[in-house]
């Protein structure tokens, strides 16, 4: 017999076990939104510093940070990448307004 890479799916027989099954579908589809917001967020602070307008870099940013900090306070991402992150658009806004 050849197992496969992937580990069969089996159905939980416990009603327990069936309803984390039902939760974990919708809480994994709340933070899939979350870290999707997250991303959107970042790459449009990088987007509006490539673009060059200082003004509208700065909002962004200010936006993107409360963001950030929010998807790690719910632990979606760890606050070391949080921080790592916000450093890093910080330091291109602020390149730009130096430039």
């Amino acid at each position: 017999m050849a197992t496969s890479s992937k580990a069969k799916k089996r159905t939980v027989r416990l009603a327990s076990g069936r309803k984390r099954a039902r939760q974990d579908v919708a809480l994994n589809a709340h933070n899939s939104a979350l870290r999707s917001e997250f991303r959107t967020m970042v790459k449009s602070v990088i987007k509006a510093v490539a673009s060059g307008d200082k003004a509208k870099a700065g909002e962004v940013f200010k936006a993107a940070q409360s963001v950030i900090d929010s998807v790690a306070d719910k632990g979606i991402f760890h606050k070391n990448k949080a921080a790592r992150t916000k450093s890093r658009l910080a330091a291109k806004v602020k390149a730009l307004a130096t430039a």
